[in-house]
């Protein structure tokens, strides 16, 4: 009798190995290597010298016209507005989080909502039993709703049902990491179960036209738990984010087919579940304090939707030989740049104060825009000088000093003059250049007119604002350049 085959598996990346050992090589990680069966080698060349010939393919241009698919909407707006407007047939759709943030909640209600609409909708719980589940949705306030519900974790045993004819439209899969294909010689949630399992459902998806929505699982680096080919096969992956200590909930795109990329939906976790959030902006202000030293409106583009949000930074005296950096909500390492920025460019002592920075509300900000925002926050917070609380702040800040202009311009200052903001501290716009094209599907409320523009180009301009006139920074020179900085 031959010797079954082995191998070694990492679970945290999915490499293969021929032997054990505690470190993995390609990801660096401990003790996450195991040991599988490895499947039955193919025959040489993989079956082509004997299967003859392949049939011909056709290959078309790429003009022509292609209809929209077809979507459910759920009604519930921002979960449509992550996914470009709806689930779209026969799509799979993926969604991590951490533990316990709202997950197996929002999709619950999700299937609630189509099934109210009379969208067959089949809710597959392979962690918790039956009555968990209905004692969620009677909290809820879904205990009326035709979901079909049932407690599985055999795959083969999903796929038969949901090829039925009177199969469900809508089925959920409530968690990937728990389902197992027997097939397959490991255990549920090892790297070949996870890509075996999403496989088999990603392909009942296409071939009968069932949009799945699976949840996965994330490591304590926050990514979805296991193979990374997982992201590659749906067509779909949302990010639940959020603070434990906030109830805001943002469900962000990372990847979609069939709509925009990194675009964001607001929740508000209550004790009926997730409701939507119509205005982000007013919402992560509501409980902003005007007259406060290192507080600063950042106005910030979230996939297509503009957002405001308040930038908080307190910068004391380090008590402590090496002074500390914290960040929430930001990347620490520019704020290690613009600090830099500041002392080497702008001649502000920052380097013997500790320095917290903190993002209002449990949003998470990306995008470089923020950097100016971020400098207003930290001088003002170094010079005990609140900034004007009816002001906006962004920009992109450079390693010399200067200040660049960002993208969507008159979108961000559409969203400030519609809650009221009066005026805004932006880079000077390059000659030429073109305004942002306005969303025709989102009317401005209010001019951008109505908001006072104060254009800025080097970073002295901005300390110079919170300093007396004779303390004020010197920007050097070019040689041959006129000297623009404010008196």
């Amino acid at each position: 009798m031959a010797r079954p085959l082995k191998r070694f598996v990492c679970q945290s990346c999915g490499s293969v190995t021929n032997k054990w050992s505690g470190r993995c090589e390609s990801c660096g990680e401990w003790n996450t290597i195991t040991e599988e069966s490895a499947p039955a080698p193919g025959p040489a060349g993989g079956g082509l010298a004997r299967g003859g010939k392949g049939r011909l393919l056709e290959f078309a241009g790429l003009t022509g016209t292609t209809p929209q698919p077809p979507r459910y909407r759920s009604g519930i707006a921002e979960f449509d507005r992550v996914c470009g407007g709806g689930l779209v047939v026969g799509s799979a759709l993926l969604i991590g989080g951490d533990p316990g943030i709202g997950k197996s909640t929002l999709l619950l209600q999700v299937a609630a909502a189509l099934a109210r609409q009379n969208t067959s909708c089949a809710y597959i719980s392979g962690e918790e039993a039956l009555d968990q589940v209905r004692l969620r949705a009677e909290r809820l306030g879904l205990g009326d709703a035709p979901v079909q519900l049932t407690a599985a974790t055999s795959v083969r045993d999903i796929v038969a049902t949901l090829e039925r004819p009177d199969a469900p439209k809508v089925a959920v899969i409530d968690s990937i990491q728990t389902m197992w294909l027997d097939t397959v010689d490991s255990t549920p949630g090892t790297v070949t179960q996870v890509r075996a399992s999403s496989q088999a459902l990603v392909e009942l998806a296409k071939r009968r036209g069932i949009a799945v929505l699976l949840v996965g699982h994330v490591t304590k680096d926050g990514a979805i738990a296991g193979p990374r080919v997982l992201e590659h096969m749906v067509d779909t992956v949302l990010y639940f984010e959020g603070e434990r200590g906030h109830q805001f909930r943002i469900l962000r795109t990372v990847k979609n087919r069939f709509g925009p990329t990194d675009e964001i939906g607001v929740f508000e976790m209550s004790d009926r579940g997730l409701s939507d959030v119509a205005n982000p902006s007013a919402l992560f202000l509501g409980e902003r304090r005007g007259n406060v030293s290192g507080a600063c409106v950042f106005a910030g583009i979230e996939g297509t939707r503009p957002l405001l949000v308040e930038i908080q930074a307190l910068v004391s005296p380090s008590s402590f030989g090496t002074p500390r950096h914290a960040v929430v909500g930001w990347d620490s390492n520019r704020l290690a740049m613009v600090l830099a920025v500041l002392e080497a460019r702008c001649g502000v002592a920052i380097g013997a104060n500790d320095v917290y920075l903190n993002v209002a509300g449990g949003l998470k900000i990306g995008e470089p825009a923020a950097d100016l925002a971020v400098a207003a926050a930290v001088v003002s917070s170094l010079a005990d000088e609140p900034v004007p609380p009816e002001m906006v702040v962004f920009g992109e800040i450079g390693l010399g000093g200067e200040v660049r202009p960002v993208g969507q311009r008159e979108a961000r200052l559409r969203e400030a003059a519609k809650l009221g903001f009066r005026s805004a501290l932006v880079p000077r716009g390059r000659p030429g250049t073109a305004p942002a094209p306005r969303a025709p599907e989102a009317p401005a409320p209010r001019a951008p007119e109505a908001i006072a523009i104060d254009e800025i180009e080097h970073l002295t301009d901005l300390v110079a604002r919170f300093q007396p006139a004779d303390r004020a920074p010197k920007r050097p020179r070019r040689e041959g350049a006129p000297d623009r900085r404010r008196e």
